[in-house]
């Protein structure tokens, strides 16, 4: 090679290195982004959180870039023992973020080492904040994961109490998330780590104690079946004596109208018996007449026997009643 292309050479490998130590001393950082600047290694100045284009010295500083958004944390299921003995898997997720970039990038250097000691810290308090509690602490909840009172069935001393019979729900799935935040956000913020928020994504029953919760859970159906059941026969009985009073104390009122009638329509026949009497004699004689013959036909049927002596009125009308007429009887006087 001659002299001419030699110069050419390093003309171009030094506009080459120019460019890219005027490149090399710019790098521009996103509004997700943070960036630690490292020198040999080692963190140089503050983190850079500011979007936009920034300097460092080219060749021996290196850009490290950290994310600024929220991140998440997702557990595995694992299978914890509850305060009595019951086993559960528990699908815990959390969200969190980078509060201190220097600090996380100088202990835990990636999001990957920072995934793992998520996981032991978050997996460590989980476990703990679930054995301090019982079963029905975690898992009577509402939507808003607050506890469930059922006022339908019966709430027993503290403790697991005895089938059909709930024990009181003071905690509740809301607090034992707030107990695992807490205790965790403390460990974390070591390693510059803001722990965001942590949520029981779904709790599932060991298959060995399935059986126990399917008879606890048929018990108290059968326990609110039994109270519904005891309420109705309750209300039919009241309702059956209630129709029983309505219905005597209508026919009371109704046979008490029906003898003030009878006894005012009595009172008036009597009066007019009475007037008719004393006008006419021979009028009420013929009632009289009426009257008697009235008793006998209900008294005297076809197959009535009777015994009568001969001073009887009754022997003494069928004795006229077969006796010849031989003259007619006078008529009354007109009136």
């Amino acid at each position: 090679m001659n002299k001419r292309g030699c110069l050419w050479f390093v003309a171009v490998a030094g506009v080459i290195i120019l460019f890219r130590a005027v490149l090399g001393c710019f790098y521009a950082v996103n509004q997700t982004e943070q960036v630690i600047v490292t020198q040999f290694g080692k963190p140089v100045g503050e983190p850079t959180t500011d979007p936009g284009l920034h300097l460092k010295v080219p060749f021996i500083q290196e850009v490290n870039r950290i994310d600024k958004r929220f991140l998440e944390w997702d557990g595995l299921p694992v299978a914890i023992p509850t305060r009595d003995k019951t086993y559960i898997h528990v699908d815990t997720y959390a969200r969190w973020r980078i509060d201190d970039p220097k600090t996380y990038f100088v202990r835990l250097h990636d999001e990957r080492s920072a995934q793992s000691r998520l996981e032991d810290i978050l997996g460590s308090e989980t476990r703990n904040a679930i054995a301090k509690h019982d079963l029905i602490e975690i898992v009577r909840t509402d939507k808003d994961r607050k506890p469930v009172h059922d006022e339908t069935l019966k709430v027993g001393p503290v403790g697991m109490g005895t089938i059909g019979v709930l024990p009181p729900i003071a905690f509740g799935r809301l607090k034992v998330e707030e107990e695992i935040k807490k205790e965790a956000a403390v460990k974390l913020a070591e390693f510059g780590v803001e722990l965001l928020d942590v949520r029981l994504r779904r709790v599932n029953y060991n298959p060995d104690v399935l059986d126990r919760i399917y008879q606890r859970m048929i018990s108290e159906r059968r326990q609110i079946a039994q109270r519904f059941r005891s309420e109705g026969e309750g209300e039919a009985a009241r309702i059956a004596g209630q129709k029983e009073r309505d219905l005597n104390e209508i026919q009371s009122t109704a046979y008490r109208k029906v003898q003030e009638i009878r006894g005012e329509a009595d009172a008036k026949a009597t009066e007019i018996y009475a007037r008719a009497y004393t006008q006419n004699p021979q009028a009420a004689e013929f009632y009289g007449f009426l009257k008697s013959m009235e008793t006998y036909r209900k008294v005297l049927t076809k197959e009535s026997t009777i015994v009568l002596s001969t001073d009887s009125d009754l022997f003494g009308l069928l004795k006229r009643a077969n006796a010849k007429p031989t003259t007619a009887p006078p008529l009354a006087p007109a009136r």
